[in-house]
């Protein structure tokens, strides 16, 4: 049977307008040392650079996350029955935090939550490093390796636009055709936070045990229901749709809608994610995780009153990690009563519910223009 490639990446994900960006065909890929496959263009998904140097093993088809390969051994890993009949994942527990450390919780979105759990991982020396996106502008992030209290502050907020977190993780790797190895590096216990496809595709390599996969200790996922691109005219689009100065914005929250806080204003935005479907990214749409399922520990506002974050724990990894650092007094918790925790699954479980119909949706839309192509060829 003929090992499916980059190639065929192209054709069944790119030319299909699927693919999220995530950067794990580009970060892991064998022949990275021979400059086989990169970004080109941003925003656009990957292409051959030196396409004839192409191993075609295979790995960056097995690990993309539009291509399903692995969805069943990661669904026996992560104790779900199937992705249809349990949409929020496996649920070791549901929390509603707060950070304790006011630098995190003021500058941070939320709770300041994720950061401030990244910190006591940092000081307890169960991570030497966080992937994590820094804030360029907003709605624009770039992947930035994080070693302290410090750097995460500086990062601390909000980011809507993909940026390519795996990418960082190469950095600090090199690899060759037949012994993939690392290089020397002081970096070997790293946390990385990422979205749905991110997280899904860091543990396709785990689950292939790609090099250097091995040296990611926890995955914190964010809940997502979709990334957004700005091009110079969509940012001029936006600020005439809704009178709002890019250069004046604080802080972007989720919570049911997009909440948009400008700097000196008291007073909060609130966008409904229906007005924002010119500025989605198109592949958001083959994207059908919300929670963000296969991470050790999923994180996001939905569900969680105003500064507070709504924590999933999944694995028993995750699970311990949480239950430590609260014993540490990283968090306060808010009370979750069994009326209130349904609640809360409700609620998550209708923007899941939503996620997966826009994704049948799109595809079956795809599906339809792609027979239409061919019956007039």
């Amino acid at each position: 049977m003929k090992v499916k490639s980059f190639e065929d990446l192209i054709e069944e994900v790119h030319k299909k307008g699927i693919c999220q960006q995530c950067g794990g065909c580009v970060s892991f890929c064998n022949s990275m040392e021979y400059d086989v496959i990169g970004y080109k263009e941003p925003n656009s998904p990957p292409e051959f650079i030196n396409k004839e140097n192409c191993l075609k093993c295979g790995i960056c088809y097995h690990i993309c996350p539009q291509t399903h390969v692995l969805d069943k051994d990661l669904n026996r890993t992560f104790n779900l029955l199937d992705f249809s009949s349990m949409p929020l994942g496996n649920i070791c527990d549901l929390y509603s935090c707060q950070s304790v450390d006011y630098d995190f919780l003021n500058h941070g979105t939320d709770g300041g939550v994720v950061n401030s759990l990244l910190n006591y991982m940092f000081q307890e020396n169960l991570i030497d490093g966080a992937i994590v996106a820094k804030t360029k502008a907003p709605f624009s992030r770039e992947p930035f390796l994080a070693k302290g209290k410090e750097d995460l502050l500086s990062t601390s907020g909000l980011k809507l636009v993909i940026s390519q977190q795996l990418d960082e993780v190469q950095r600090y790797h090199s690899y060759s055709s037949s012994l993939p190895k690392i290089s020397s590096t002081k970096f070997k216990k790293l946390a990385v936070v990422g979205t749905p496809c991110q997280i899904y595709t860091i543990r396709c390599m785990q689950n292939l045990g790609i090099i250097p996969s091995h040296n990611i200790e926890f995955c914190l996922g964010l809940f997502c229901y979709e990334n957004f691109e700005f091009n110079q005219q969509k940012v001029e689009q936006f600020e005439r749709e809704f009178t709002i100065k890019f250069e004046d914005i604080e802080k972007i929250k989720i919570k049911k809608n997009l909440i948009i806080q400008l700097k000196g204003e008291e007073s909060l935005i609130n966008i409904p994610f229906e007005d924002l479907k010119d500025y989605m990214r198109p592949a958001c749409n083959a994207c059908s995780d919300f929670t963000n399922i296969y991470a050790d520990i999923s994180f996001g506002g939905l569900g969680s009153p105003e500064n507070f974050t709504t924590v999933i724990t999944r694995t028993k990894k995750g699970h311990k990690l949480i239950a430590e650092a609260q014993k540490q007094g990283t968090f306060v918790n808010l009370e979750i009563d069994s009326s209130t925790e349904k609640y809360v699954k409700n609620l998550l479980l209708q923007y899941s519910s939503s996620k997966i119909e826009r994704k049948e949706n799109f595809m079956k839309s795809k599906l339809r223009n792609l027979k239409e192509i061919k019956s007039t060829a």
